[in-house]
């Protein structure tokens, strides 16, 4: 069975993956069939870069994406724009309901960074107020 699924590369507490398309019984890091993607965590934003086509072509020939290979196609809408395509979408509802997604992630961005900088001054107050309190 061929996964899709990500193979670590960079150095040592700075990884950076790739994404492949590779048999399930290979090692991790180990014999690929095709890269089609690449993955960069450390990056802020992270940077997320998808072949869609190969994609989709391995996708339609029964390779199962993994957990986290499925979340990183989920949060660039490729599962959102394969699913339309299976419904028989014309290109011009494809791209409307993708322009509509990009919007829509756009705005989920700007309130996880609104969330990421609440929780730091929370956690900066609850440590000055540790502070005083052992004072």
């Amino acid at each position: 069975m061929v996964k899709l699924r990500l193979k670590r590369m960079g150095r040592k507490k700075k990884p950076i993956y790739k994404i492949v398309a590779a048999d399930a019984r290979s090692p991790r890091d180990g014999r690929v069939i095709e890269e089609v993607g690449f993955y960069d965590p450390n990056a802020n934003p992270m940077q997320l870069n998808f072949k869609e086509d190969r994609i989709f072509f391995w996708l339609n020939s029964g390779a199962q994406p993994t957990d986290t290979v499925r979340s990183l196609m989920k949060r660039e809408g490729l599962l959102l724009k394969r699913n339309l395509m299976k419904r028989k979408k014309t290109e011009e509802e494809i791209s409307g309901e993708m322009e509509k997604y990009d919007m829509t992630k756009k705005a989920r961005g700007l309130k996880e960074n609104e969330m990421k900088l609440r929780r730091k001054a929370n956690k900066k107050k609850k440590a000055e107020e540790k502070k005083e309190e052992k004072a």
